[in-house]
């Protein structure tokens, strides 16, 4: 019988016999290593039906987690080649959502050329890099994966002679030691500062490179659709990307999140920003060697470079001398020294801020503009558009803070940190927390009427107060001296009415962030809203209603858009998948999703405000994840605006941004998509009424399943006994803790830890329980409307992705291995009842899924059935190994404490190596 990496290269090619010959690498490094056993357990190249649980040892789930690896990147590398020749074969539109078919879809709609250019001006996206406990990767691991996928590029290239492909084959080699070599896990929790390198590798070795390619293939995909190139000349018409950072700012539930942390962060974002900023403007003196004297320039540019002259002082002189005849050279060397960092040998080492220097990154933009267009006059149009344009697209995108900076903190914090305020001022506030809403409001609104503070702030308060107002001191401060584009918004989690957000304004008051502009009061930053479960979204309507309604919002938002520059007041809200999910299942967190989004984006048409909506997605089907392009297709019509926040999560960041096209691939599907979305509800049919009312039943009807589940008496016992989130909480991926509180309940568990375990048993529960039910009663007792519904599958784009992601998640479901996770629960009872109701709900979905694809998953996904097959493999050994250590970790919990710390290690290295090759953690 063939082995099935056999069958997988016989099916899908190129991939898979890379894969082979980086494995065959891989067991040559073993061996010379003097590992010659281990090299024989190296999965899909050996027999694997040798290797029993009790054998099993940390070096091979370490040779499992890097053979996942190696998998990843080979898929990764094939998307990528694949995606290439659809280009090169046919066109830029033969590749669904990027610019080319996007595009195509809006000349099909009659969207006018002139408005599409407009959008694109219009169009915003930021993504936003979040440190939740889902990145089981180092960054150190990060660097080798990053070498390696350049090397396997490398090798394809049919330039080489033999002896160079040796060569190249031998540095793979090297790079597969050092990654042997090199530790998976993290002995302890990862600080803060970890987090935060592993986010700026991203942020400052992958983007900046990406950023010319995104222009360069919009540019081309624009005149391929036959539009005209000159609209899209200038850099300045092009779509906005800019990033996003929670890591150092994100505190709901994160006690290590500490002002101090907070203030560090914003410092060394500020400092990689301009590490990039001078990289760019560096490698523009490089380009800029003709010759042009002073004298024949525009008078406004020659009075700028006399201006910086003298600023500079003697620096000036010598940037000044270094290139004489060469003015534009001159001009960015001058630009150079006035930017905040101190030099030594050629790097930005830290920041050095004075008098002359650069201080906001609108500053050094507008000497940049000044230079292109003094090279326009000079008759070097195409390098002042390339060139420049492409220095100005840098500091558009990362300016002097490089990404954003969110603050989030949860709406019951605050309660206390109010009630301890009001204690301090000598008001009763003990009650504040449980007061009705109409007592909480007219309590904030009267004090709003003033900008006097709470209490001194000298005055000693209690830990939540303190926590907050010295965070929000740190905000001020930094403010004050950079001002606010270095930081994105306050976000109140678990925001269940509207003097949730009302009493930020009260602690921003208090700590600073509230100012006097034009004789009325304001707040310096954005207050948004997040909504999460499913009960908070459908009051999310009422919520923003009375937040707009109120004239210190109003007021707040007026004075944020002169700040930003924006055409109209925009609101964000940010809505969380992961809750709602947990809440009450896929399709009731879909389609409550789906309609809170629509009403919100009506509600902000009634105040003239423009909702851009965050969201607040993760790394799993139950988390919101799926492919890009289609997510922003089933979005409602009106729900995207051209703008759009969404968080990148854990091990989403490096499987979408690990390597440069890859990279580039993802953020061209966010705008790309982003842009047509906008577009497109303009022109295209409403969706039909039907549609959403078999939404709003299926939704209804599978909550109610889901919660049966969920609310059995054993439901509890059985989630603790037959997955791993016991082991799960004492990890080390994360330095976020598992629960919000500390408490031991379901609702203080987080969505994420809760989704991770499911995974990791195969259950995948959360993405597809409570569906088939559903579905087989739709069909039963409306058997008509049921069949309408088959059809709508095919082409209405909220169905389609709702019910793709579903058989997704069940691909990855497995009966045999969920079964050996229920083997561990302890009471037979327990067992047997709530493994009957899901293995039976299990089917009934499966069934009811392939009814409405028609075919099976093998012939509609071909690539995805083949990965799958390829991995369960090597997975099965994993998991086997896996249930064994939880058994004995838990036993000896009760006889052996010490004994378990060691095997806890070992169970750690097993749940590691399984994300990698679930490529998912929650």
């Amino acid at each position: 019988m063939k082995n099935r990496l056999t069958v997988t290269q016989a099916q899908l090619g190129k991939p898979y016999i890379d894969l082979e010959f980086l494995l065959e690498c891989f067991r040559e490094v073993l061996i010379e290593n003097g590992e010659p056993e281990l090299a024989k357990a190296i999965p899909w190249i050996n027999d694997l039906s040798h290797l029993k649980p009790a054998d099993f040892s940390d070096q091979h789930v370490q040779l499992f987690s890097i053979s996942f690896q190696l998998l990843n990147m080979v898929e990764e590398n094939g998307a990528v080649q694949t995606r290439r020749q659809r280009e090169n074969q046919q066109s830029l539109a033969a590749v669904n959502g990027l610019w080319g078919a996007s595009f195509q879809r809006l000349r099909e709609l009659g969207v006018p050329e002139a408005e599409i250019a407009a959008q694109l001006t219009q169009t915003r996206i930021e993504p936003v890099l979040t440190a939740h406990p889902t990145e089981a990767k180092r960054t150190t691991v990060l660097e080798h994966h990053r070498e390696l996928y350049l090397l396997l590029v490398k090798r394809e290239n049919q330039m080489f002679t033999e002896f160079e492909q040796n060569e190249t084959r031998n540095e793979i080699k090297l790079v597969l030691d050092r990654l042997w070599r090199t530790g998976e896990i993290f002995v302890e929790k990862p600080e803060i500062s970890s987090e935060l390198r592993n986010v700026l590798h991203y942020l400052t070795n992958v983007f900046p490179e990406v950023i010319p390619i995104l222009d360069y293939r919009l540019r081309a995909a624009w005149q391929e659709a036959g539009f005209d190139p000159a609209a899209l000349e200038s850099v300045h018409s092009l779509p906005r990307l800019t990033f996003g950072n929670w890591v150092g700012g994100d505190r709901e539930g994160h006690p290590f999140v500490t002002p101090e942390v907070t203030e560090r962060t914003l410092q060394i974002l500020r400092l990689n920003a301009l590490v990039i900023v001078r990289r760019s403007l560096v490698q523009l003196v490089r380009r800029l060697s003709f010759s042009q004297r002073y004298e024949n320039c525009q008078a406004p540019f020659q009075a700028r470079i006399d201006a910086l002259r003298a600023e500079l002082g003697e620096d000036g002189e010598v940037a000044y001398q270094r290139n004489k005849g060469e003015i534009f050279r001159q001009f960015v060397s001058l630009m150079l020294y006035k930017l905040p960092v101190d030099v030594k040998r050629e790097h930005a080492t830290e920041l050095q801020e004075s008098e002359i220097s650069y201080f906001k990154a609108e500053e050094l933009l507008a000497d940049l503009n000044l230079l292109q267009e003094a090279l326009k006059a000079y008759g070097a149009k195409a390098i002042a558009n390339h060139d420049v344009g492409e220095a100005i697209r840098i500091v558009q995108t990362f300016g002097f803070h490089l990404a954003r900076l969110d603050v989030r903190q949860n709406s019951s914090f605050h309660d206390r940190a109010i009630s301890q305020l009001m204690n301090a001022a000598g008001l009763d506030g003990s009650g504040f927390p449980e007061w009705k809403e109409p007592q909480r409001q007219a309590f904030i609104n009267a004090e709003l009427r003033s900008i006097r503070p709470f209490a001194h702030p000298s005055i000693k308060l209690g830990h939540e107060a303190s926590a907050v107002l010295d965070c929000y001191r740190v905000l001020a401060a930094h403010i004050d001296k950079y001002g606010e584009q270095g930081l994105g918004a306050l976000i109140v989690s678990m925001t269940r009415q509207p003097s949730d957000l009302f009493a930020v304004y009260l602690l921003a008051r208090e700590a600073g962030l509230v100012r006097r502009v034009d004789d009325s009061f304001v707040c310096l930053l954005p207050v948004v809203p997040l909504l999460e479960t499913i009960d908070d979204m459908q009051r999310g309507p009422e919520i923003l209603r009375a937040f707009l309604s109120h004239p210190f919002t109003q007021r707040s938002l007026a004075y944020q858009q002169q700040r930003q520059d924006f055409a109209k007041p925009v609101q964000q809200v940010m809505i969380g998948y992961s809750d709602s999910n947990k809440d009450g299942g896929a399709l009731a967190s879909q389609w409550n999703l789906y309609r809170t989004q629509a009403q919100l984006a009506k509600v902000g048409a009634e105040f003239g405000v423009q909702i851009r909506f965050f969201h607040g997605k993760g790394g799993s089907i139950s988390r919101g994840a799926g492919p890009t392009h289609y997510f922003l297709r089933s979005l409602p019509q009106g729900a995207v605006g051209g703008d759009i926040r969404v968080t990148e999560q854990g091990e989403t960041i490096s499987q979408k941004y690990a390597n440069k096209m890859n990279a580039t691939y993802n953020l061209e599907l966010l705008a790309a998509g982003t842009a047509l979305a906008t577009l497109a509800a303009k022109y295209k049919e409403p969706k039909a009424p039907e549609i959403e009312e078999i939404m709003a039943y299926l939704a209804t009807a599978s909550r109610q399943h889901y919660r049966k589940l969920v609310e059995h008496p054993h439901f509890i016992t059985f989630f603790s006994q037959a997955t791993p989130i016991d082991a799960i909480e004492s990890s080390r991926i994360g330095s976020r803790p598992a629960r919000r509180t500390g408490k031991r309940s379901l609702s203080d568990l987080r969505a994420i830890p809760w989704v991770f375990s499911w995974n990791q048993s195969r259950f995948n529960l959360t993405s597809w329980y409570g569906i088939g039910s559903t579905l087989e009663t739709f069909m039963l007792e409306k058997p008509e409307q049921f069949a309408r519904f088959k059809e709508y599958i095919l082409t209405d784009s909220l169905l389609r992705y709702v019910f793709t992601n579903v058989d997704t998640s069940l691909a990855a479901t497995d009966e045999n291995i969920l079964q050996a996770y229920a083997g561990l629960v302890e009471e037979e009872a327990v067992r047997i009842e709530m493994l009957g109701l899901i293995m039976a709900e299990l089917e009934k979905t499966r069934k009811m899924l392939a009814l409405l694809f028609r075919r099976s998953l093998k012939e509609r996904r071909t690539n995805h059935y083949f990965s799958n097959h390829l991995r369960s493999e090597a997975l099965n050994v994993l998991h086997a190994h896996q249930v064994a250590l939880l058994k004995q970790w838990r036993q000896e919990k009760q006889t052996q404490p010490e004994q378990a710390e060691e095997t806890l290690l070992h169970l750690l290295m097993t749940i590691n190596g399984i994300a990698s090759a679930l490529r998912n953690t929650g």
